[in-house]
């Protein structure tokens, strides 16, 4: 009598079994975490405009407003400021407020679905995830 050497249909169809199980449950995890770290630019953009506001602040006495946003393809809206944003980015970046206040956005679809993700700060240094893309 001969040994066969090799794998069962059986055998096989287990393997194939396990993988797909392992696949169900790493890819939604691994999209969530592409998500999250895609905000984190968001995050560090709006802190680097907060910080230049109140650097702003401090020189003239008022913050820096203007009109339109900064994105990958106009990255030097907010050079005033010594912000450039990245040809990668994401995000757009507006500014909106008075000389005495103002209040900084990022928005952007990181998902490709009809959620946009949108983060704001404030003067007071609050950042906010108003509309979380990550999670819907």
């Amino acid at each position: 009598m001969k040994k066969s050497n090799g794998f069962t249909l059986i055998e096989l169809m287990l393997v194939v079994a396990i993988i797909g199980i392992l696949a169900a449950l790493a890819i939604p995890r691994f999209m969530t975490t592409t998500q999250k770290s895609k905000q984190a630019e968001a995050k560090g953009i709006l802190k680097q405009i907060y910080v230049s506001q109140r650097a702003y602040m401090q020189e003239f006495g008022s913050y820096y407003i203007i009109a339109g946003t900064a994105s990958a393809t106009s990255p030097a809206t907010f050079a005033e400021l010594d912000i450039d944003i990245s040809p990668e980015a994401r995000y757009e970046y507006s500014l909106s407020g008075d000389s005495s206040s103002f209040e900084a956005k990022a928005e952007a679809n990181i998902d490709d679905d009809a959620t946009i993700d949108t983060w704001t700060m404030d003067d007071a240094g609050s950042l906010i995830n108003t509309i979380n893309d990550a999670s819907s």
